[in-house]
């Protein structure tokens, strides 16, 4: 009967062991589901300000049908703006603004589960990607490289 009894412990052991391995590794991919859920809110949201500042008159502080020039300072993003405003963070990531151009701009957006993710810097994450954010809406493809 000891033996019986020690198998068993033995065995529920291993078995808690595993199941409380295959927690952590569910846990840890819903985590990097959710922030690349919110990173994908963000950059709707930045496209979304981006579209505003295109609209709105040069004399009312927008870019009058250009987005040459624009900047995080132009647009409501919730998070920290580096003093040259191409550059902006909050806890979901790293935005880079780049070229801007009369038609359309492109957005680097560095997750901040990727792996080498410091805040404020940018292309250092392993699953950073770019946006490509066009006077008529957002392109990118699925791999998140711009058309």
């Amino acid at each position: 009967m000891g033996q019986q009894q020690l198998l068993l412990v033995i065995l529920v052991t291993i078995i808690v062991g595993i199941a409380t391995v295959v927690a952590i590794n569910t846990f840890g991919a819903a985590s990097e589901s959710a922030n690349m859920d919110a990173v994908n809110n963000d950059l709707a949201s930045i496209a979304s300000s981006a579209q505003g500042y295109y609209m709105k008159p040069g004399m009312l502080g927008g870019g009058g049908k250009s987005f040459t020039g624009i900047t995080f300072n132009d647009m409501a993003f919730g998070g920290t703006i580096t003093s040259g405003g191409d550059i902006a963070y909050n806890e979901n990531g790293t935005y880079q603004l780049s070229a801007k151009g009369d038609s359309s701009f492109t957005v680097t957006a560095d997750p901040s589960s990727g792996d080498g993710y410091t805040e404020g810097s940018t292309g250092a994450a392993s699953n950073s990607f770019a946006v490509d954010v066009r006077k008529d809406g957002i392109d990118r493809d699925q791999d998140g490289t711009v058309d």
